[in-house]
């Protein structure tokens, strides 16, 4: 993987996660109890061995940023020439924000052309799954390809959410439809399939740079990879479909694109299920972070009724579970649930206190939130929606108060600052 350079698309502002991305980028989001989302992306790159990776940020990014350089900034060694780094917009070629995918590319085409890659690897920052990177490039290269695009198996049903990868019993790539209503097209290799783009491009770096290039000129593109790159470039070169291979070793194929809450929600339950389905405790593919420094987690108190406990769930370092029960839940650092509280099927996140007596249920609580005593949440979606956001499908959501500020902070900080109160 020394001659590839990756790309990581980082800078969407993830609306279908709202609220959850009301003050973070959709990758900073937290995933499984003590990951972020890019993690899992990222855990990929360094197991796949590409060890020289530009993530491209541009939507409310601090917390991402952060994270990044505090977890993933000192991975890489600089003397060997690796490095993980951000690139936040820059506006060197252009004067406006990102227009899409293609253009987030383009605007950093001169930090990808000083690295003088061979290959390049675009990948997006908010899918879950596991992949040896180095797999695909071999294929590229065995293969004659100028354009490899990774590919999965998904129902017809489904396409809409996809493109739509025609390919060929060589492998060859055919035609390309970005998010079609419907297709007739179906996998050359299970007739009741289709073969999706899982948005994973590995692309010679000379055919790549001036075809983006071409598009940033062309005042009708909508400078976007599925809608106008790939489409261009089919048949002017040899454009060749991977087929996606599954490091997660389960019976079947584990790739989820957590762009909507309810499938943010069940990502994060596959990982606390009895046999998960993502598993996150393969040593043979270790999933990294930016370690916190936490205590580990408690469980106190025994008495009938009153007894701290937690069956099928994630609790991570930090948290106490105090004369509570928690099922089925993922629970992130530094939670606390309080003596009779019940949490059942539930994600929380960090810096969460649950008080005496709370239910919760089928719900998602933001960081720094403060549960009060005797609070009930997730049984009446009519009762929830009074004070929380509650989604389409009867997930409530959450979320502390708006701030201006990442953490909350104290009255006497913001006399002392010249705040706005």
């Amino acid at each position: 993987m020394k001659d590839t350079l990756g790309v990581l698309l980082a800078g969407g502002a993830g609306e279908r996660l709202f609220p959850l991305t009301r003050d973070r980028a959709k990758p900073a989001v937290p995933f499984a109890g003590q990951y972020r989302i890019i993690d899992i992306t990222l855990s990929n790159c360094i197991n796949s061995d590409l060890r020289r990776v530009y993530i491209l940020t541009q939507y409310k990014a601090l917390s991402l940023n952060r994270h990044i350089r505090e977890g993933w900034g000192t991975l890489a060694s600089n003397e060997l020439g690796d490095f993980i780094e951000i690139l936040p917009p820059m506006q060197r070629v252009s004067k406006s924000w990102y227009q899409g995918t293609a253009d987030a590319v383009y605007q950093n085409i001169y930090s990808i052309g000083s690295e003088q890659p061979k290959y390049v690897l675009i990948l997006s920052g908010d899918h879950i799954y596991k992949m040896n990177y180095a797999l695909m490039l071999q294929q590229h290269i065995d293969s004659g390809a100028e354009i490899t695009i990774a590919t999965l198996p998904i129902s017809p049903s489904e396409v809409s959410s996809f493109g739509v990868v025609e390919v060929a019993r060589n492998g060859e790539v055919t035609g390309f439809i970005e998010k079609p209503k419907e297709t007739s097209l179906r996998s050359p290799f299970d007739p009741e399939m289709v073969d999706a783009s899982m948005g994973i491009y590995l692309f010679n770096t000379d055919v790549l740079l001036p075809e983006l290039v071409r598009d940033a000129e062309d005042p009708h593109s909508k400078h976007d990879f599925g809608h106008n790159i790939l489409p261009k470039l089919l048949g002017h070169y040899r454009m060749m479909a991977y087929n996606f291979v599954d490091e997660n070793k389960q019976k079947a194929l584990y790739w989820r694109d957590v762009g909507t809450l309810e499938a943010y929600y069940e990502a994060n339950m596959d990982v606390a299920s009895v046999t998960p389905t993502f598993n996150l405790y393969d040593k043979s593919w270790p999933m990294r972070t930016r370690p916190y420094q936490y205590p580990p987690a408690k469980f106190v108190f025994g008495e009938p009724g009153r007894t701290g406990m937690a069956i099928n769930s994630i609790v991570s370092a930090g948290s106490i579970v105090s004369g509570a029960v928690v099922r089925n839940s993922v629970l992130s650092q530094d939670v606390r649930v309080n003596s009779y509280a019940d949490v059942d099927s539930s994600v929380i996140f960090s810096h969460v206190n649950i008080g005496r007596h709370c239910r919760i249920r089928h719900a998602i609580i933001d960081r720094d939130v403060h549960i009060p005593d005797g609070t009930v949440i997730g049984y009446d979606p009519q009762e929830d929606k009074k004070n929380y956001f509650v989604s389409s499908s009867g997930l409530t959501v959450v979320t502390r108060d708006y701030s201006v500020y990442e953490n909350p902070v104290s009255p006497m900080f913001l006399q002392s600052n010249g705040g706005t109160t």
